[in-house]
């Protein structure tokens, strides 16, 4: 199928097939898109991929992508600096904000304990977290990590971590399916989830 295609195209091709999910057949299919859109349409996606690496890097308090150091959550006195929400991946929290009912702050920990892939706590922000909590402040750790096997032994780690420490540790509740994903629950989950949080 690409030994048809010309040279650039066919670097287009394989660059687009290292995106997660997207095969031989879908890359090809968004190469041509590209080709027949018009010259702006190509220059402007050039320029927001190059500006996402450029411009966006992690806040310094919670790990959350921002433009601006802190993130505007963090910045933000409205928000309840008592609460941290402790999440995956950057992903997970915007889905918890796309549902409109977290006032909190949050806490990215850029991943989940893997032992079999060799993902250990070294590899995961839980030192950070354990140090916001002992600076202060904070009375409840919300954790919301993902409803899978890593998701619930990072879960468990965190709430040994932290509880220790004098601050309620509570998990999101039950609304979200066991092996689903935070970043593509719907908003309704999402909110029922936050609302029927636990003790862990």
């Amino acid at each position: 199928m690409s030994s048809a295609l010309t040279p650039s195209m066919q670097r287009l091709v394989e660059e687009l097939k290292r995106l997660p999910g997207i095969g031989e057949k879908t890359a090809t299919r968004l190469a041509f898109f590209v080709l027949r859109s018009e010259h702006s349409f190509a220059a402007n996606l050039a320029q927001a991929l190059l500006g996402v690496k450029e411009q966006s890097r992690l806040c310094s308090v919670c790990y959350g992508l921002t433009e601006s150091d802190p993130c505007g959550i963090c910045a933000d006195p409205r928000r309840k600096a008592e609460e941290v929400c402790v999440v995956e991946e950057p992903a997970d929290m915007m889905a918890l904000e796309r549902a409109q009912e977290y006032r909190g702050r949050y806490h990215v920990l850029g991943g989940a304990l893997a032992p079999l892939d060799g993902v250990g706590p070294e590899h995961l922000r839980c030192s950070e977290l354990v140090d916001r909590v002992r600076r202060g402040g904070i009375s409840e750790v919300i954790v919301a990590t993902n409803p899978t096997v890593e998701g619930e032994a990072t879960a468990l780690y965190i709430a040994r971590l932290v509880k220790p420490l004098g601050v309620r540790v509570t998990r999101i509740a039950r609304g979200l399916p066991m092996g689903g994903d935070v970043e593509y629950t719907d908003v309704v989950t999402l909110t029922k989830s936050l609302e029927g949080r636990r003790e862990m």
